[in-house]
């Protein structure tokens, strides 16, 4: 007990700041990205759509760490975008926070996208047509209609996508290393506290981790709910 206090007393807590300002900073980048694709790739022509789709879902059936050898390969400054990146704006997106968004963002947004997607699809046609008969532009279809019948889903899609983005390990680990107090993430640090044998640290980690993804699970239940209706037995 005595060793668990001085570990808590002594604990960094900037991986935990490093997870929370990653997620956040990645859901909203994949929170815009997700709703525009997803309604794009359903006004498209059905064999348009099914190569958008399996594009855009590419990183959620690749392990992370595919993902993340494109990713090095995109962003080295060795390369053309990295170097044009880094001469002309000064953003070095190789081990820094920059990369930790990148990787996290990269993983996450198909689970935004694919969740925008369902939501999107479950939007009564009808509504859709009324608003076309009342002369109702594009635009504001979507902004009046398909967007807040869409809502449940797409909230429940957020909170996903945030989940993820605060987890995410092996892209974040290969992009933007694991650098204490600028991108050394939660899972990072577990992973490392679990090299040197340091099992109080890590299941210190772990139970913070867990309480966020309880936290997490509670309010996509709740999201999901409003949806819903509450069913009566008999």
């Amino acid at each position: 007990m005595e060793e668990l206090k001085v570990i808590l007393e002594n604990l960094d807590w900037s991986p935990l700041l490093i997870s929370l300002k990653t997620g956040f900073a990645a859901t909203v980048i994949s929170f815009f990205l997700g709703i525009y694709a997803a309604y794009r790739v359903m006004k498209a022509s059905l064999g348009r759509r099914s190569i958008l789709d399996g594009l855009l879902t590419l990183p959620l059936a690749l392990p992370p760490t595919v993902a993340g050898f494109f990713l090095l390969l995109i962003f080295s400054k060795r390369r053309p975008l990295g170097s044009f990146l880094y001469d002309t704006f000064d953003i070095k997106v190789v081990q820094s926070w920059a990369g930790c968004v990148i990787a996290a963002t990269v993983i996450a947004f198909p689970l935004m996208y694919r969740n925008a997607r369902a939501a999107f699809e479950q939007v009564d046609v009808n509504l859709i047509y009324a608003g076309r008969t009342l002369g109702m532009s594009e635009a504001r279809i979507f902004w009046k209609i398909a967007l807040p019948s869409a809502g449940p889903g797409i909230a429940s899609g957020t909170i996903l996508t945030f989940a993820r983005a605060l987890g995410e390990y092996g892209a974040t680990s290969m992009l933007a290393g694991n650098i204490p107090g600028k991108t050394g993430t939660i899972s990072q640090k577990i992973a490392m506290v679990m090299q040197d044998g340091d099992f109080l640290t890590a299941g210190i980690w772990v139970f913070i981790v867990l309480l966020i993804a309880f936290f997490i699970l509670v309010l996509m239940n709740l999201a999901a709910g409003k949806k819903n209706k509450i069913v009566k037995r008999w």
